[in-house]
Formats: structure tokens, C-alpha cells, sequence
């Protein structure tokens, strides 16, 4: 923003209007609880049984807006900061607050190393099939 000769203040560009600060989203957090099962996969399920985010005065726009995307369909964490156009950082501190309201959860991918290996389920089929 800049001013005119006369003390008048006007946007560089009109159409961007007033921006606000990522860290006025999340009120000045870098972290909240539970975030750390929150990377960019982490699927977000909005709460059935929860109740209207709008009726709620603790949360932002910003919140009710992602409990909106996940009540139509689980979206993933990065899918939420696309949607949004916010960063990933504010997005797992509004979402986590969300989980701590219970407006939504959090489902995690089994991760590669937990998943069973191929060739002892084939060993397994095999084995079924022999009987």
C-alpha cells in the first residue's frame, strides 16, 4: 500500500484487496496438537456427527471452509492447502485445531514399510490353494 500527495492510502492493485498474514490465521501458532500425524497425505474426514462449524464463534472462516471440502469428500492435507490457497503449515495447524474440536479426523496411509511383503502373500494363496 503507498500513499498520495495528500495522505490518502490506495492498494498497488486494486483487484488483491487487503491481505492477510498467514500467521493472523492460525493466531500467531507454528504448531498444535497432534499435528505431527498430519503430513501432506494425511487424509481429513469431516466428523458426521459434528456439530455446524458456522455456529461455532471460536472458528475462522478458514475452518469452516475446510470442514465444508472434507463433509463433500476426504481430502488429503496438501489437497486442502491447494484448495485454499494457503500454505501447508497454516492448513495442519487449522486442521489440527479441527481434530481437537472434533470437527473432523484424520486418517493416515499405512506407510510402505508396514505393508506386507508380495511374496508371502503368494506364499499364502499358494498355501490356500494346495489345501
Amino acid at each position: 500500500m503507498s500513499t498520495d500527495g495528500q495522505g490518502r492510502s490506495h492498494w498497488f492493485d486494486d483487484e488483491a484487496g487487503p491481505v492477510v498474514r498467514p500467521y493472523a490465521m492460525t493466531r500467531g501458532r507454528t504448531t498444535s496438537a497432534g499435528q505431527h500425524r498430519l503430513d501432506l497425505i494425511a487424509v481429513v474426514v469431516a466428523e458426521a456427527q459434528a456439530d455446524d462449524p458456522e455456529g461455532d464463534h471460536t472458528l475462522s472462516p478458514e475452518h469452516v471452509d475446510i470442514v465444508d471440502l472434507c463433509r463433500d469428500a476426504p481430502q488429503s492435507v496438501a489437497e486442502l492447502s491447494s484448495e485454499l490457497d494457503l500454505p501447508i503449515g497454516v492448513v495442519r495447524v487449522l486442521v489440527g485445531d479441527l481434530v481437537a474440536g472434533e470437527f473432523v479426523h484424520v486418517n493416515r496411509p499405512v506407510p510402505p514399510a508396514e505393508l506386507p511383503d508380495v511374496s508371502i502373500l503368494r506364499d499364502v494363496i499358494n498355501g490356500l490353494r494346495a489345501l
